[in-house]
């Protein structure tokens, strides 16, 4: 679990400089592929989960 939570402290900041730098180029999204990988193995999943269902729910509910 340690290991887990290292990676996916280290790929989140990456991702988050390479954003940050301008450029997302396919090394770059391979970084945040990975996050997102590492990120669905751990606990706080569900959460994202729910998160993200809720925003849909409210964008889908929008009239334009």
């Amino acid at each position: 679990m340690a290991i887990s939570i290292s990676v996916v402290l280290l790929l989140t900041i990456l991702a988050v400089l390479f954003l940050r730098n301008g450029g997302l180029k396919i090394s770059h999204a391979l970084v945040c592929l990975l996050l997102g990988f590492y990120l669905s193995g751990t606990s706080i999943a569900p959460t994202i989960h729910s998160g993200l269902t809720a925003t849909a729910d409210i964008v889908g509910s929008l009239s334009p």
